[in-house]
């Protein structure tokens, strides 16, 4: 039975962000959407996917609002390793462990999909590229967790959130969530500072500095960047650890 136009918005995401990695057959789309569709989820924001120590035993790709994947100290102290966006998979490959050494928090409320595992396996099986394109999707995060690990030892924390504010777009343009160089920023200023390593004092001073040099507009939940070039410059940013995706605007 085809999809309906209401199906297909909410899974368009997905459909998107793997189209940037590899080009998806009808085939393969209709099947993953379908798969998708079955298993769809709702959290609320604060609200735990995984923890960490738990089993997974199939795949969860987010389909609206903002993950954040964290460790937690002994103590309590949070550290934010990486966000996750609409279209992008908790770890496609997730269930070959034998626990999650960390645990993924809905920062916003979230709409996803959970596959699994027997089922994922049939996809990738059935459709070599969209296995392909799993994979390219597990690479990335890989090159994005090094980027981070390098803007946490090596950036001063202008350079750090300009860093972030300038892959949240580049992340986010292949699934059409930026408009020109603008795009929702929904989390906290908490969120901010645990994913940055900064006390949200040092946080909210950052931003008040990126403000003041005309290289950030934050209103209304909403980050609009004037001139990126010139962002990019403060952060020392390079997109190079993102050309993963093709070089062309997101395909539908």
């Amino acid at each position: 039975m085809p999809l309906s136009t209401a199906d297909r918005s909410v899974l368009e995401p997905v459909v998107r962000r793997l189209n940037a990695l590899r080009r998806l057959s009808n085939e393969a789309r209709a099947s993953l959407e379908y798969a998708m569709l079955e298993g769809l989820q709702r959290a609320g924001s604060g609200e735990d996917l995984i923890t960490e120590g738990d089993r997974v035993d199939g795949v969860r790709v987010l389909l609206s609002g903002w993950l954040g994947r964290y460790k937690t100290l002994e103590d309590g102290r949070r550290q934010i390793v990486n966000f996750i966006f609409p279209g992008e998979s908790c770890d496609a490959h997730a269930y070959l462990l034998s626990e999650m050494d960390h645990s993924i928090v809905a920062l916003t409320p979230v709409v996803y999909a959970e596959i699994k595992r027997a089922r994922f396996e049939g996809l990738l099986a059935n459709n070599p590229t969209l296995s392909e394109a799993f994979w390219c999707e597990t690479l990335l995060n890989s090159a994005i967790q090094r980027e981070w690990a390098i803007n946490l030892g090596r950036r001063v924390a202008l350079e750090r959130v300009a860093h972030l504010f300038c892959e949240i777009v580049e992340r986010l343009r292949p699934v059409g969530m930026v408009d020109g160089n603008s795009c929702l920023m929904p989390v906290t200023q908490t969120d901010l500072a645990d994913a940055t390593g900064l006390s949200v004092v040092h946080l909210n001073r950052t931003l008040q500095e990126l403000r003041a040099a005309g290289l950030i507009v934050l209103r209304e939940r909403t980050l609009t960047i004037p001139d990126l070039d010139a962002l990019k410059n403060a952060a020392l940013y390079s997109p190079s650890y993102l050309r993963l995706y093709r070089e062309t605007e997101a395909i539908r």
